[in-house]
């Protein structure tokens, strides 16, 4: 894998995209060569470089668009955090729908080896970023002092999703691929742990397993709904953005 150093925030997201593209992490404070980069004047220049992101698809753009802020440090944090990752293209499906500052993830870290991921589309990085600690730090742990086994996978039902919010005119989170709704975890061991079934069907350990990775998860998102929410979320868990909390 290559490993790029990371220096300021602009300065090398062209080439951290470039790299990520191909291996899908960033790892800061090591470069391709091993060595921190020389000064500005020894350096070939970047007018050749790709853009930081392909261009946005859709007929009418004109242009690539540039890249967020933050944007640069959210993919160095969550290469860093040893999840593996792709950039995905800027799109716009519809008013309301977009990809903006999306990756697709392939696989997460766990402390003691990789969460893989079921069903999972593009999702903004700062959510992905979120989903990652939460995998690691809140599921695999629990999974491991609860139920004796790590986590080996985590099964969702998607993430973008151009639709509304059920019942009413309002683009949900999902058209803008900033949630995630997760309804199962597979253990190492083999046990498969479903939220319609186990939320209140499971055996003691299993439903505070439950209860522990939803508490753990209204720490790191923004709006978390569950099976004690309403009837539409008995099967999985809603985990959307990280800004304003709303836990149920």
């Amino acid at each position: 894998m290559r490993h790029l150093a990371y220096l300021g925030r602009a300065g090398w997201l062209a080439g951290a995209l470039v790299a990520l593209a191909g291996c899908g992490s960033i790892v800061p404070g090591v470069s391709s060569g091993g060595a921190a980069p020389g000064p500005a004047s020894s350096r070939p220049s970047t007018a050749a470089r790709a853009p930081v992101r392909p261009a946005v698809t859709v007929a009418s753009a004109p242009r690539s668009f540039a890249p967020r802020p933050g944007e640069a440090n959210c993919l160095a944090d969550l290469g860093a955090s040893g999840a593996r990752f792709n950039p995905v293209p800027d799109t716009y499906a519809a008013p309301g729908c977009n990809q903006l500052g999306t990756v697709q993830l392939m696989a997460l870290a766990g402390d003691r080896a990789p969460l893989s991921i079921a069903n999972l589309g593009p999702v903004q990085c700062d959510v992905a970023k979120a989903f990652g600690d939460w995998a690691r730090f809140g599921v695999d742990r629990a999974a491991r002092q609860l139920l004796g086994s790590p986590v080996a996978r985590i099964e969702t039902m998607g993430s973008y999703n151009c639709r509304n919010v059920a019942g009413t005119e309002v683009r949900s989170a999902h058209a803008r691929a900033e949630a995630i709704d997760v309804s199962a975890f597979v253990l190492a061991d083999g046990r498969r742990i479903v939220l319609k079934r186990d939320w209140q069907g499971g055996d003691a350990a299993t439903r505070e397993f439950l209860r522990v990775v939803h508490k753990s998860a209204c720490k790191r998102f923004g709006t978390v709904l569950g099976p004690e929410y309403n009837a539409a979320h008995q099967d999985h868990f809603h985990l959307e953005g990280v800004g304003a909390k709303f836990c149920r």
